[in-house]
């Protein structure tokens, strides 16, 4: 077994390239340009990767891994040096832990990752090593969630329901019913998947269960929840059942619960996404689970001490890609460019960790509300009146604009840093489950509407050299953390929106 010393500084590897000097700036060759709500958006290639080994320990000596399931730059801290190079701080934030045989009792938690990113332009392929050094990354610590009354969050199957109970002095209304471990083990389960951060340094976090929204303060406190409308619930005869194991009668399908969310720069507007259709619309086969359902919430001004109810101003129906087979390619992550335009990450589950190894489908696309009917408050929110029943829309309905756009199996951007897709396994396959998005402005004075799309891959801990609370586990295999850097044109951002979240 490799020592933590080792592979401390395998994850801290400088970067240098001294094997292939970049150029300057991307090869128009490589540009794939799309248009959506009448503007021009562009792909010019993959400029970085990364990787963090599958059999690192973070600080509480628990293996690291699902670290891909949301990620966010940290506000402030990222910068471009005079050398050419970006650095920069993600916030990384795993799921419910370990599951290859069962779940375990993984406390909610993010990581906080520093990297450095050296942008290569060149036509070269790259060997797998020096492919590594154009994204350095470098673990800095563990943040563990908290509930307000002090319980420890876990990712352990939600068996129970924790009735509905008001909290004088911190919740202007009672909580919702929420999901627990079990009926004699009142501790919040979250499944976590989606971060968005505040200006104040405040969070929320959405969980495939509830499907709920939480907020968390900058020391990872509990401050509010908040419940969707009753569509997306999972409820059996009227009752909630947050199990994910299997699906309700409607409601969220199991385990397809908010796996998307994403903030305007300012903190003012949130959405959550599912990561495919409720069960009453489709979503109980994936023939048929094609129209998937966004919430928006207006946030009043930031402040951990006054918990404002947020205010749903809007619902809208996504239609998702499909397959060759016409099955749905669910969404894993989104990230708002606009108040009607967003990225959208939508994948097949096949590559590093999935079976077959070869992928078909992952990519960062993009949808536009501006035409979509909002069905906000409408009949569309009881679960009685499903918008595409057996997966076919109501015509009443206008579902956003869909629009493919970044291709992660692109084979000759793959190739340019060490990657393939399919055959043969090991780390230079491409990863199963990429499930993150975030964007970074390049900066560049000839470019002023580039950025850097970052994405990162949720592992699901597996390792051969696995560690939780200090018992080996062996996962059958080794799936690396893999993080892909594309440099894009987005001119519909709005000059500055995107600086401004990042720099506060």
């Amino acid at each position: 077994m490799r020592s933590r010393s080792f592979l401390a500084a395998l994850v801290c590897a400088a970067v240098g390239l001294s094997h292939a000097a970049p150029t300057a700036e991307p090869d128009p060759k490589f540009a794939v340009s799309v248009q959506i709500a009448g503007s021009t958006l562009t792909n010019k290639g993959l400029v970085g990767f990364g990787r963090i080994p599958s059999n690192f320990r973070e600080s509480t000596g628990d293996t690291f891994g699902g670290a891909g399931s949301a990620i966010y730059i940290k506000r402030g801290s990222f910068k471009k040096t005079s050398n050419g190079t970006f650095t920069g701080t993600l916030i990384m934030q795993p799921d419910r832990g370990f599951n290859v045989i069962t779940t375990i009792d993984y406390r909610t938690r993010q990581f906080v990752v520093d990297f450095s990113l050296q942008p290569y332009y060149g036509d070269a392929d790259l060997s797998f090593a020096d492919a590594q050094e154009t994204l350095s990354l470098k673990y800095r610590s563990t943040l563990l969630y908290t509930e307000r009354d002090g319980k420890k969050p876990t990712g352990l199957e939600p068996l129970g329901v924790r009735a509905k109970d008001g909290r004088a002095g911190i919740q202007p209304e009672a909580d919702p019913a929420m999901p627990i471990a079990s009926a004699s083990d009142n501790r919040l389960s979250i499944d976590a998947e989606g971060l968005a951060i505040n200006p104040d340094g405040t969070w929320w976090t959405s969980d495939e269960a509830g499907p709920y929204i939480y907020k968390f303060n900058s020391g990872g406190f509990l401050l509010q929840t908040i419940q969707p409308p009753q569509a997306f619930l999972p409820l059996n005869n009227g009752s909630l059942n947050f199990t994910e194991a299997v699906d309700p009668q409607t409601g969220r399908a199991g385990n397809k619960g908010f796996e998307g969310l994403t903030i305007s720069p300012t903190g003012d507007k949130l959405f959550a996404l599912l990561q495919s259709a409720t069960v009453q619309d489709g979503g109980s086969d994936k023939s048929t689970s094609r129209f998937t359902r966004m919430v928006g919430y207006t946030i009043p001004p930031a402040n951990e001490e006054l918990n404002i109810e947020p205010t749903l101003f809007g619902e809208w129906v996504v239609p998702l890609p499909v397959n060759s087979k016409q099955n749905t390619l669910a969404q894993s992550e989104f990230h708002y460019l606009t108040d009607t335009t967003f990225f959208v990450l939508s994948r097949d589950a096949n590559g590093g960790g999935g079976s077959p190894s070869t992928s078909s489908y992952k990519q960062a696309d993009l949808f536009d509300i501006s035409g979509a009917t909002n069905i906000r408050g409408t009949k569309f929110d009881n679960p009685k009146n499903p918008v595409s029943p057996d997966g076919v829309l109501d015509p009443s309905i206008t579902p956003a604009t869909y629009v493919p756009f970044v291709n992660f199996l692109d084979p000759v951007q793959l190739a340019r840093f060490g990657l393939h897709n399919g055959n043969p396994t090991g780390s230079q396959l491409i990863d199963s489950k990429f499930e993150s998005l975030a964007l970074a402005p390049v900066n560049d004075p000839k470019f002023p509407n580039d950025y850097f799309l970052f994405t990162a891959s949720d592992n699901d801990f597996i390792s051969t050299q696995g560690f939780f609370d200090g018992v080996p586990f062996n996962g059958g295999e080794d799936i690396d953390t893999q993080i892909l850097v594309f440099r894009v044109t987005l001119p519909n951002v709005a000059p500055g929106s995107i600086e401004q979240a990042i720099s506060i």
